[in-house]
């Protein structure tokens, strides 16, 4: 027999009852890992490619800030982790614009991969201490997690094109970086609502 754990939420899938049993704590967990991974590849086929660089424009970044945020930091990497390892060995469609297997996964946005891992944890450490509970402190939180990707995606791809990272007239930076500003400040916004805005229908639900 199982009791059902009632603790003050730290994230908003601990609205989600759990048990004191060990087995369904973790086929809980693994079940909210998979289906972030799994909502971060279907937002990769959100893409706009641009011909001068590499990295195409996808939603990508929110599922990561959304999952960093949802699930905290250990499962948060988890899941970005799984959704990196994942595209190499998956069959079909994964990664942005359809790409899959290893030489997707270990190319020239390979750097942004693993910032999805750690701005998951950054951003999901930032939330398990409240930082995702107004929009005050949850849109510099996502900003955070955003700078996070940039620089690990901008250091890989200016290794794997031989580009300078910032100084020069073809940069990491420029190929990068700013093409995508814009985009990512409007996810960035998107997700630093929805995730107070969670706190709140939640947490009303949780009082009645």
């Amino acid at each position: 027999m199982s009791l059902a754990i009632s603790t003050a939420p730290k994230t908003l899938v601990d609205f989600i009852p759990n048990t004191t049993e060990r087995s369904r704590r973790i086929a809980r967990d693994a079940a909210l890992v998979a289906s972030f991974a799994v909502f971060t590849a279907i937002l990769a086929q959100v893409k706009i490619s641009l011909g001068f660089t590499p990295v195409p424009i996808t939603g990508q970044t929110l599922a990561v800030m959304l999952s960093g945020a949802a699930l905290g930091w250990r499962r948060g990497a988890l899941s970005m982790g799984v959704y990196w390892l994942a595209g190499m060995v998956m069959p079909f469609a994964w990664y942005a614009g359809g790409k899959h297997g290893w030489d997707a996964a270990s190319g020239t946005t390979a750097g942004y991969l693993l910032g999805f891992v750690v701005a998951a944890a950054f951003v999901g450490y930032l939330a398990e201490k409240g930082q995702d509970r107004t929009v005050a402190t949850s849109i510099p939180a996502m900003l955070a997690g955003n700078a996070i990707v940039y620089v690990l995606g901008m250091a890989w791809l200016s290794h794997k094109l031989d580009v300078p990272m910032v100084d020069g007239e073809k940069t990491a930076l420029s190929l990068g970086v700013t093409p995508f500003l814009a985009g990512d400040l409007f996810k960035t916004v998107v997700a630093g609502v929805l995730t107070p805005t969670a706190w709140k229908v939640l947490g009303r639900g949780r009082r009645d």
